[in-house]
């Protein structure tokens, strides 16, 4: 395994650790204060507390090995529970801060008590997130640099859900402690518990958002993701270097697991092989694709004529273009 995957399930507990911290905290200073806002905050903070241990029995189960039943492995499993976790969690979450939000606004007017006590569980709470928030956004980083890709496209296609989920909850849980203190900070002045369960609702609608996001991205993963497509363009420029190969036909990918990649791939090997000759050189490639792109975990190579035009056909609908020279 390598260094980054053991890296991985700290992101996680660190995460958890910290919300279930904050979460406690939320409860008591929203029961104490009666603040509608503080109470939202926990219901995310202890939704988020569930996510995480859906999120490590994730990682757990995905890291089981292939068998007769799963040739491939489990790597979607991963996939599967970060789904969970953003729909059942995220959601159920964002209901209670909109119910709790509607019911501030619309419903009889509570007794204000000690509302200073919101303030330092705000400040704890951030600081607690905001640790959490800087292990995830190192994971994040060395997705962005292994991938060569965006923030925005990293967040449509994850290397990693478990970690994107963290990331987005984190991030999420900061925007609402500010909302929240504002919320409470203008509630206090105005004396108006309406800027209180404005933030709670404002606070469950930024739940939903997180969680729509999220769920598309696990969404992607589970229907079959290609991998990568500056990694897809890296290979065929290499497989095109080989001697044995003339030109690439088709390359087909599907993100399996974390860090696991399946890849097939059709060529046009030199006419002039024989038999034996041919096996020996997609054994080759076989072995050098392995050792030098390490995400890759099964792999497929299959000898075909650049001049197959059914072939060309679908790799033209497929792509938009045609791999092979004409």
């Amino acid at each position: 395994m390598a260094e980054g995957e053991k890296e991985k399930p700290i992101t996680v507990l660190l995460a958890l650790a910290a919300n279930v911290g904050v979460a406690v905290a939320k409860l008591a200073a929203g029961l104490i204060s009666g603040s509608g806002a503080l109470l939202s905050e926990a219901a995310h903070s202890f939704g988020d507390s569930t996510t995480e241990l859906l999120l490590l029995l994730a990682v757990s189960r995905s890291d089981k090995p292939a068998d007769r039943d799963h040739p491939f492995g489990y790597g979607k499993e991963r996939y599967f529970w970060s789904l969970i976790a953003a729909v059942a969690i995220f959601i159920s979450g964002a209901a209670f801060s909109i119910w709790e939000g509607l019911h501030t606004v619309f419903g009889p007017p509570s007794e204000d008590r000690m509302m200073w006590i919101n303030y330092p569980v705000l400040a704890v709470a951030a600081i607690l997130e905001g640790i959490s928030f800087r292990q995830a956004a190192k994971q994040v980083k060395g997705q962005l640099e292994r991938r060569r890709t965006t923030l925005a496209n990293l967040a449509r296609k994850p290397e990693d859900p478990t970690i994107n989920s963290v990331a987005a909850e984190d991030s999420a849980a900061l925007v609402g402690l500010a909302v929240a203190a504002a919320g409470v900070a203008l509630h206090q002045i105005t004396g108006s518990p309406v800027w209180d369960g404005v933030a709670s609702l404002v606070i469950g609608v930024l739940l939903l958002v997180v969680a729509f996001v999220l769920a598309r991205a696990c969404e992607r993963m589970l229907i079959g993701q290609q991998a990568p497509r500056p990694l897809l363009v890296e290979i065929e420029k290499w497989l095109e270097q080989q001697e044995e190969i003339l030109d690439i036909v088709d390359i087909l990918s599907m993100l399996v697991g974390t860090d696991r990649i399946l890849l097939c791939v059709r060529a046009d090997f030199v006419d002039t092989y024989s038999a034996g000759e041919l096996e020996a050189a997609c054994s080759r490639v076989d072995r050098d694709l392995r050792a030098r792109f390490k995400e890759l975990d099964e792999i497929f190579v299959q000898p075909v004529s650049r001049a197959d035009r059914d072939i060309r056909e679908r790799v033209r609908r497929r792509y938009g273009r045609v791999l092979a020279d004409t």
